[in-house]
């Protein structure tokens, strides 16, 4: 729910932030395959009857009749979504606290929903108390509900805008006037500020779902996988995969809870522990070259493409590897020699610039990209006089010779949301909110909070329309727009970094839902689910999410004391990135170390140039070439989640040479197990935190010389 840039289904940090690099493509397939294979084998069942052999999904389903929206929409789908949103709410925090890398998660929402209510129906069955059956349409509101849940603890910031407002973030920068601009976290205002900017992406832009979904055909790429997976796991040879999955899941959640438990009690202090083992030697270890035997990135490694563990790995070498080192021997000359490491105007203000240059150069190549084919698709829908998007209504039908097109259509058309519910919700929230929002920032004024939302729907629908032909949403490259824009127009005299900071969050939070719920319309046409019940979902899942994930970033915050800071467990490097962008934008560069604007222009145009060549030369050479936003990430971070991300890879690839056909089927689901068992131990860890009990055994890890001298301090 990325990362954050690119919606290229793996939300990095800031993709969420400008990096959803399509991790959702390789499960889109799975999807497909399994769902062709069972359809296949389910008419080949029938003595060789072509027309059984070839049925298509809805005619698998004909005789199962569609459940009205209301009953759709059922008590055990929602405690269910509760349940699933918790869980994937703490493994989203706590990627999104670490390294900013959030991969697709649909997989284990889809998995993990068949089967909690599978498991729940089958046991009222054998009571004789199964009143209505699991239906797929269910299992697509549970989808639905689950990731809106889990998607605001991207969203709302916890890992970049949000909690770059704090003093713990303040505090790193340079900045001159610190006080005006910060405000720490606190419960309260958190959930009232989500609650009233989380909402008006979903009404923005809803009366424009009909020609998006049928007239425009977008193909939504995430969506489509989801609804291929789910009609998939209701059908009997889908079902009987999706438990051994499921089993498979379970397993290795088991094992990540179970390790990442066995870890703490080896970190009874700073660098302490297996994440602090030196793999490659000390002096690697020191510029963050180690294997941190983290289970959550191994998974995260096999999820995303080998393309993104690549290029992080190359842009961890060029900057740990190459360019700090070399930075470091100018210690003196390019910045003074009495600095920390940790300190902006010291190398670290290197890290931290090149890789905003870096990631800013490839958020503007791809929102011009996005545009441009936005602006094709347009020209295109024009000169074959196809109804352009101005209302719901009035488009010519499309005659299809498609079963499942017509079957859909009708269904997805006969449960319509009306226009004037949009506009009366749009407006409402709108007021309630700049109402509201200058009550808890009192620098942001009304009319900021009123020019966003005046722009806001068409930006929505600009990335719902792009995103529906590339599965890229570029809702973090919005949010930095609103930074630049509405901060330098505040000003540095009136809080123009903390009003860059909440207009991020505004206009973030409008652009992300947006894109999402036009995935989930496309996922519900695939599965008759019908558009009101996915309305609803997506409602009720966002208010979940609105109290889900500040309760537990609130339990991060209030257990680990030095949450936020470089040498934390929990640096959350996108808080310290997206401030520094909000300062540049208010103060200019006069405060960056010597010759780092030069680096960051030469980056800014590197990042241009990599994605320009990307694009221009064959495809067989491009899968070739690093991506620039995944580069960027460790530039700040270091190299060692990196490693984490390859060796994931490296399990995929073996997997995959000695037996495809499991890897495609089962990766994704040790993938999840993972990745959420790691993320689940979160939470004892941090009621361990809480209640004042601390590891017993310090691991650490010293070179010869320096054992020497504790041995000799011991003795005597």
């Amino acid at each position: 729910m990325t990362t954050q840039d690119a919606q290229r289904r793996f939300h990095g940090g800031d993709s969420h932030e400008n990096s959803t690099f399509s991790v959702e493509q390789s499960p889109a397939s799975k999807a497909r395959l399994m769902e062709n294979e069972d359809y296949g084998a389910g008419g080949g069942g029938g003595g060789g009857d072509s027309d059984d052999t070839f049925q298509t999904v809805e005619m698998l389903f004909q005789d199962k009749e569609v459940p009205s929206w209301r009953e759709q929409l059922t008590i055990r789908a929602f405690v269910v979504s509760f349940i699933l949103g918790v869980l994937l709410t703490f493994t989203v925090m706590k990627l999104n606290l670490t390294t900013g890398i959030i991969p697709s998660l649909n997989v284990s929402a889809g998995l993990l929903g068949f089967f909690f209510v599978k498991t729940w129906t089958k046991f009222l069955e054998k009571a004789g108390m199964l009143k209505q059956p699991f239906t797929r349409q269910e299992n697509t509101v549970i989808q639905t509900c689950v990731v809106a849940t889990s998607g605001i603890a991207f969203s709302g910031g916890f890992g970049s805008y949000l909690f770059g407002l704090s003093s713990a973030v303040a505090k790193q920068t340079t900045e001159t006037d610190a006080a005006q601009n910060t405000k720490d976290p606190s419960l309260s205002w958190i959930i009232g500020f989500l609650f009233v900017v989380s909402f008006l992406g979903l009404f923005s832009i809803l009366p424009l779902r009909k020609i998006m979904v049928i007239d425009y055909k977008l193909v939504y790429p995430s969506g489509t996988a989801t609804a291929h997976l789910i009609n998939s796991f209701h059908t009997p040879l889908g079902a009987k995969l999706a438990k051994k999955q499921v089993r498979t899941l379970g397993k290795f959640f088991s094992f990540s809870f179970l390790w990442s438990f066995f870890q703490w009690f080896f970190t009874a202090g700073d660098g302490c522990g297996f994440s602090s083992f030196p793999s490659f030697g000390l002096k690697a270890y020191e510029n963050r070259f180690y294997f941190d035997f983290s289970a959550v990135y191994v998974g995260v490694g096999m999820i995303c493409p080998y393309l993104i563990n690549i290029s992080v790995l190359v842009g961890a070498i060029l900057s740990w590897g190459v360019m700090w080192p070399l930075i470091k021997a100018r210690k003196g000359d390019w910045y003074a020699a009495d600095l920390s490491d940790s300190n902006l105007r010291g190398v670290q203000g290197y890290r931290v610039f090149v890789s905003i240059a870096m990631i800013l150069g490839d958020g503007l190549y791809n929102f011009l990209k996005v545009l441009g084919k936005t602006i094709q698709g347009f020209i295109k829908q024009y000169k074959n006089k196809e109804v352009m998007p101005v209302s719901a209504r009035g488009s010519p039908e499309q005659s299809s010779n498609s079963y499942d097109d017509k079957v859909r259509t009708k269904l997805f058309l006969k449960d319509g949301i009306p226009v004037w519910a949009s506009i009366v919700g749009y407006v409402g929230i709108a007021i309630v909110s700049m109402s509201t929002v200058p009550h808890i920032f009192y620098q942001m004024k009304w009319y900021y909070v009123l020019v966003i939302y005046i722009f806001a729907p068409v930006l929505a629908f600009c990335n719902a329309y792009g995103c529906g032909l590339t599965d890229w949403s570029l809702a973090s490259t919005y949010g930095k727009l609103a930074i630049f824009a509405i901060g330098a127009w505040a000003g540095k005299a009136n809080g123009g970094v903390l009003v860059g900071l909440a207009a991020c969050g505004v206009m973030m939070n409008i652009v992300s839902t947006a894109s999402d719920l036009m995935q989930d319309f496309k996922t519900g046409y695939m599965t008759l689910a019908s558009p009101r019940s996915m309305f609803v979902s997506q409602i009720i899942g966002t208010a979940m999410g609105c109290i889900i994930s500040p309760c537990v970033f609130w339990l991060f915050y209030k257990a680990f004391d030095d949450l936020g800071s470089p040498d934390s467990a929990y640096p959350a490097p996108y808080a310290l990135v997206y401030r520094n962008m909000s300062i540049l934008g208010v103060e200019g560069f006069g405060s960056l170390p010597n010759n780092c604007l030069t680096l960051c222009y030469f980056f800014f145009a590197v990042a241009i140039v990599i994605n320009l060549v990307r694009d221009t030369v064959l495809k067989k050479w491009a899968k070739y070439i690093p991506l620039p936003m995944a580069m960027a990430i460790p530039f700040y971070l270091g190299p060692y989640f990196a490693i984490d991300m390859c060796v994931g890879s490296l399990i995929l690839f073996i997997w995959g040479k000695k037996n495809k056909a499991m890897a495609d089927a089962f990766a994704p689901a040790v993938a999840s197990g993972l990745i959420c068992g790691d993320g689940i131990w979160t939470l004892p860890s941090s009621i361990l935190a809480l209640a004042g009990v601390q590891p017993p055994i310090c691991m650490k890890f010293l070179s010869r010389a320096a054992n020497v001298k504790v041995d000799t301090y011991l003795s005597s």
